[in-house]
């Protein structure tokens, strides 16, 4: 396959199979498609964990256990979002749903202890601004969830590849 040439729809894209989703409708090459989801997810992602910051932040100013609070509630709705923006618009997956959950939900299971390890004491004893240290941390979740969703969550062995 040459770089111009799209991926054909039995091909795996970081792992992951299936039939098309519609985001291939716009973009053409699985990977490009696969990379936009991402790209948007970390967005999302952030976006939600600005969001807890703030409403934590407003409900108990000054609290230093808010971070761990807010890790919490990010992870949880930045997660569930992701899932079902992989699963439904780059790749039709279908069948193993709690299972593709699971090990979706296990790729970032690392990433989500290494947050509640990292980014509180980045705020509680080197006094950084809890959104500054997960912008910077998202860095971290980004590649660790590219190569753990590659290899890992959506995986098919061939034979159960549609």
């Amino acid at each position: 396959m040459s770089a111009s040439e799209p991926p054909s729809p039995d091909e795996s894209v970081a792992g992951m199979s299936g039939p098309d989703g519609p985001l291939l409708r716009l973009i053409r090459d699985r990977r490009v498609a696969f990379l936009v989801v991402g790209a948007i997810n970390t967005g999302i992602g952030f976006a939600w964990f600005v969001l807890f910051s703030s409403l934590f932040g407003e409900w108990w100013p000054g609290a230093d256990w808010t971070v761990f609070a807010v890790i919490v509630c990010a992870q949880i709705t930045s997660t569930l979002s992701a899932f079902v923006f992989y699963r439904k618009l780059v790749f039709r997956v279908k069948g193993h749903l709690w299972l593709d959950f699971a090990r979706f939900q296990l790729v970032y299971l690392g990433t989500f202890l290494l947050n509640l390890v990292v980014v509180p004491p980045l705020k509680i004893w080197l006094g950084w601004h809890e959104i500054v240290a997960q912008f910077l941390f998202t860095f971290v979740i980004a590649v660790v969830s590219w190569f753990g969703h590659s290899r890992f969550s959506f995986h098919r062995r061939k034979e159960e590849a549609p």
